[in-house]
């Protein structure tokens, strides 16, 4: 959305995470090694119970996959939807419309992404 509200995703069931929760201004990644590697993989063995879709966007994102431990999921990997590296798989990888795809052949309804 334009005014960058994400908040009818959550209302919705999405959850956006990253692998660091903080970091400080103009030092990308100064905060990878305070301790939210062990929240991140807490939560996404937590949540490995149901199906669900996951968005691995980066590598960074891509090396918690392992935390995840059912095989029942939707796994999505592509390069991380920044301008420095959108250009590197992520635009025409079509993530929203291959979840929606996949939520309505597990019986769930799809994400309202617009």
């Amino acid at each position: 959305p334009p005014d960058g509200d994400l908040s009818h995703w959550a209302d919705q069931g999405v959850l956006l995470l990253n692998t660091a929760l903080t970091v400080p201004e103009g030092d990308a990644g100064g905060h990878a090694k305070l301790g939210w590697n062990r929240l991140t993989e807490q939560v996404l063995a937590h949540l490995s119970d149901t199906p669900r879709a996951f968005l691995l966007w980066g590598r960074h994102a891509q090396d918690h996959r392992r935390h995840i431990t059912r095989d029942h999921h939707l796994f999505i990997e592509t390069a991380h939807p920044s301008p420095l590296a959108a250009y590197r798989g992520f635009f025409g990888s079509r993530p929203f419309s291959r979840i929606n795809r996949w939520l309505e052949a597990q019986g769930g309804p799809p994400i309202r992404w617009s």
